[in-house]
């Protein structure tokens, strides 16, 4: 055996006691304090963290490992990231994983340019070969088993996510940008996490530029189920202090601006959110006495649904009190639909009924032939606010103000992901228009049947006013004379 062979042998022997140590390969894989990391003797305390919660989760047999970072700018996550990637392939043959970003710029730009940067500097950089999309063992026959991809993600192709899987080795996914990684991804994921005598290992990185999404919910909802941290960019070496200072100075320290950019929190109000997270957990649950709101007309709403996983939604507006009566499968039935609404009509004696026009023409002209005066609303009608690009945004902006106003919602967390998931999109003209709800990743219909209550003005009926006196007491004031 000659000296190279000799030379290899003990590099693999080396690597292969760090299969579950990715700091101790770090430490070992890069030329630290010399050539191009002259300046830099390891990772950054928190990196380091990270690495070994890592290795410490690997001892703990089928659970898989699930991380979630959010942080500031420029603390070195894409560098995290490579080095994850170059130890997990290094560590363990036939590793197979997939990474992916918020934007496939961001993908090829940022996280491969960092990985390519990361390989050549390796110790066993010819273990690997890397190409414009997947780092690949150069081993003889295991091209197809050895390897990570670069993912583009699409709401419309999840197959590289739904199907990754490897029995008996290690799987890897990692988010880079996690927050715009839209919810359907998250859920495809996860079913790669299922393999029994599997090494499992998930991690998101990202600014926290929304406070809704699956990114959000890893450390709230699912906080028990992920290793969570969130980095402020002041404690990182690699920031630019003096530029942080700044920020700091123009925007204040409790702004959104530095909360997501430099503390790595979430914000209170994402850049385009258009119902901040503080209005709506302030209405969430909240009751009020029925001397507060029963004086104000009933309004009846529903959001039909025909296609696809959204749900039909009935919903009931009394002043500053909402309810949600009714959710449904979806159903192109409107005979069976039109005759629940009038039910629900009469049993609460509503004053109006308003239907959205998007699936709701068939269930308007079943109302007609029960007699009904139902009133059909368009959300791309015109806006009578000149502020408001549509009815659905004029309808919405109300909604906005009801909150502000102490407007109630039940305690449904289905209700509050809806209204916080409504985003802007910014216009020259300053006119408030929202993002389509065919492009945003979840269902709002139960968001849509509270907005349908401020469509149109609406006066109690006089069986309203009859009940409202009835209720607290109120006989008719007797005729006012003169005389008397």
């Amino acid at each position: 055996m000659n000296a190279q062979q000799r030379a290899e042998n003990d590099l693999i022997t080396d690597i292969c006691t760090m299969i579950h140590d990715p700091y101790k390969y770090v430490m070992y894989a890069f030329p630290w304090g010399s050539g191009e990391l002259a300046a830099e003797d390891g990772p950054d305390d928190w990196q380091r963290d990270i690495l070994q919660a890592i290795g410490k989760g690997l001892l703990t047999p089928n659970q898989a490992i699930q991380i979630a970072v959010a942080s500031g700018h420029d603390i070195g996550k894409s560098a995290l990231v490579a080095w994850i990637i170059l130890w997990s392939m290094s560590t363990c043959e036939d590793c197979k994983g997939v990474v992916t970003a918020n934007t496939e710029n961001q993908l090829k730009t940022k996280t491969w340019a960092e990985l390519a940067k990361w390989h050549r500097l390796a110790i066993n950089k010819h273990w690997f070969k890397l190409n414009a999309t997947a780092l690949v063992s150069v081993e003889e026959g295991h091209e197809m088993t050895w390897r990570i991809d670069q993912v583009p993600w699409s709401e419309t192709h999840t197959e590289s996510f739904a199907g990754l899987h490897n029995k008996g080795k290690r799987v890897i996914l990692l988010f880079d940008e996690a927050s715009a990684i839209p919810d359907a991804i998250w859920e495809v994921s996860e079913g790669a996490m299922t393999d029994t005598d599997t090494e499992l290992i998930w991690c998101a990185f990202g600014n926290p530029t929304r406070n809704t999404g699956r990114f959000k919910q890893c450390f709230d909802k699912f906080r028990h189920r992920w290793i969570t941290r969130q980095i402020d960019s002041r404690t990182s070496r690699h920031t630019n202090k003096a530029k942080i200072d700044e920020w700091i100075k123009d925007y204040g320290e409790d702004s959104d601006f530095v909360k997501v950019r430099v503390r790595g929190m979430f914000p209170s109000l994402s850049a385009m959110q258009f119902i901040s997270i503080a209005d709506i957990d302030a209405a969430y649950g909240r009751s009020l006495r029925p001397e507060q709101y029963m004086f104000a007309p009933k309004i009846l709403t529903c959001d039909p649904a025909w296609s696809g996983t959204a749900e039909l939604v009935v919903g009931l507006r009394q002043g500053l009190t909402f309810s949600i009566l009714r959710t449904l499968p979806k159903n192109d039935n409107d005979i069976q639909v039109a005759t629940m609404i009038a039910n629900l009509e009469d049993e609460h004696k509503a004053d109006a009924v308003f239907i959205d026009g998007g699936y709701g023409t068939g269930i308007i002209s079943a109302g007609k032939t029960m007699k009904r005066n139902w009133q059909i609303v368009w959300f791309g009608e015109a806006s009578t606010d000149p502020g408001c690009l549509n009815k659905r945004a004029e309808m919405y902006r109300l909604t906005k103000q009801w909150l502000k106003d102490g407007g109630c919602i039940p305690a449904d967390p289905i209700l509050h992901a809806a209204l916080a998931a409504l985003e802007t999109i910014g216009r020259l003209d300053g006119k408030i228009q929202l993002q389509a709800k065919k492009d945003m990743d979840m269902d709002v219909g139960r968001a849509d049947v509270l907005a349908l209550s401020f469509a149109y003005p609406v006066n109690p009926k006089a069986h309203t006013i009859g009940m409202i006196r009835a209720r607290v007491g109120i006989e008719q004031a007797p005729e006012w004379s003169p005389f008397d």
